[in-house]
């Protein structure tokens, strides 16, 4: 094995530990084992052989937890309840990372103000449930020599919406596009609102 061996340095996750009889190429391992008391006991150094006999009496899996140490170290484990209660934690993990979804209204400049309500009224409930909300103003045609008009209908939108929301990105163009996004009022914001009489 030599040099080659060497050479590659692997970092390894769930799916790619080596278990059992998979674990290649090796004679020695340094084995550490769940004791009675429920901490990690070393045994130390045993032959691959004796370190999965041991696994086997035990109704266990011999796992290659560091394959690049020397010698490499191996635990004796229930691997299935492993992956289990790993994926377990990946997915609250998940649940605890807050994602906040960004939905968009788009208007246009000759946009009524029947429509224009239906647009302020979906805001209102996206922003209330904690998403952000994109505001974007097309202008078609010869409108794009009216930027003054699609910022007053910006303004429009967040006077509407302004004890919920709270200016994140101001009015910018992009294109043929006047974008804007809002951000839900958080708790302190709120406080700072002056109170409408």
């Amino acid at each position: 094995m030599g040099a080659l061996g060497k050479a590659k340095v692997v970092s390894i996750s769930s799916e790619e530990y080596r278990v059992n009889e998979q674990i290649r190429g090796v004679s020695r391992v340094r084995l550490v084992v769940q004791g009675e008391s429920g901490k990690s006991e070393n045994l130390g150094v045993k032959t691959f052989r004796e370190a999965l006999e041991i696994a086997r009496e035990r109704g266990l899996d011999l796992v290659e937890v560091a394959p690049n140490e020397d010698p490499p170290v191996c635990r004796v484990m229930d691997y299935s309840k492993f992956l289990y209660e790993r994926s377990k934690k990946e997915r609250e993990a998940r649940k605890a990372q807050k994602t906040i979804e960004v939905k968009e209204i788009q208007l246009q400049l000759k946009i009524n103000e029947f429509h224009l309500g239906f647009k302020i009224k979906d805001a209102r409930r996206w922003l209330s449930e904690g998403m952000k909300v994109r505001v974007r103003v097309k202008f078609i045609g010869r409108e794009i020599t009216y930027p003054e008009l699609g910022r007053k209908m910006m303004d429009t939108v967040v006077e509407a919406l302004q004890d919920i929301a709270q200016v994140e990105q101001p009015p910018t163009m992009e294109g043929r596009a006047m974008l804007m996004v809002l951000a839900p009022l958080t708790s302190k914001d709120k406080k700072k609102q002056p109170q409408q009489p």
